[in-house]
């Protein structure tokens, strides 16, 4: 019975995955149109550099082969919280800063925001299927902006979008990893076939 459990909770795991690979894809390539958008609305050069963003979770990992799934899982939520603050307080700016004038550039900050809500939601899933429920997201509020000149805010703003698409790219790899079969999973369900 217990075998079967498991069984049931891998291929639980492994669609969870799947479709979590599907969003991760899809709101990259969103992000990266509305990056582009973002950048040509702002008057912004694309090649322009950003150095690391006070508050931007940062995609790059040292010895991401040796992270656990839950760990992986863990860091992937704590960021896209973040992110759904971070893009909320743009899409405020925005509309601040044009009012409704670009509600082409609106609507996309919005789309996007909707994405990593339902990615959130999507990892705090897994989570729960891990036996282990998502941390509290108490505190989990990135610090309040301080008070940035326009052209630091278009700064900040490129730097947070160019972030996400990294981070698209990282919890596809995560989402892979996890998706695979853990050694003991194989062999127990191996033993419930046999008669």
């Amino acid at each position: 019975m217990a075998a079967a459990d498991n069984t049931s909770a891998a291929l639980r795991r492994r669609d969870l995955c799947s479709r979590g690979i599907r969003l991760a894809g899809k709101m990259r390539s969103d992000v990266v149109d509305l990056l582009d958008a973002y950048v040509e609305q702002q008057g912004l050069d694309a090649s322009a550099s950003v150095a690391a963003v006070e508050g931007v979770p940062v995609a790059a990992v040292e010895r991401w082969d040796e992270q656990t799934g839950t760990q992986r899982l863990l860091e992937n939520l704590a960021a896209y919280r973040t992110f759904r603050a971070l893009l909320a307080q743009m899409l405020e700016e925005q509309q601040e800063q044009l009012g409704e004038a670009d509600t082409t550039l609106g609507q996309a900050l919005a789309a996007v925001l909707l994405q990593v809500s339902a990615f959130t939601y999507h990892l705090e899933e897994l989570l729960r299927l891990e036996s282990r429920g998502p941390p509290s997201e108490e505190g989990a509020e990135p610090p309040p902006a301080p008070h940035l000149s326009l052209f630091e805010r278009k700064l900040r703003g490129l730097g947070v979008l160019r972030e996400l698409a990294q981070w698209a790219v990282r919890s596809t790899r995560d989402l892979r990893q996890l998706a695979k079969p853990s050694p003991g999973s194989s062999s127990a369900a191996s033993l419930a076939e046999s008669p």
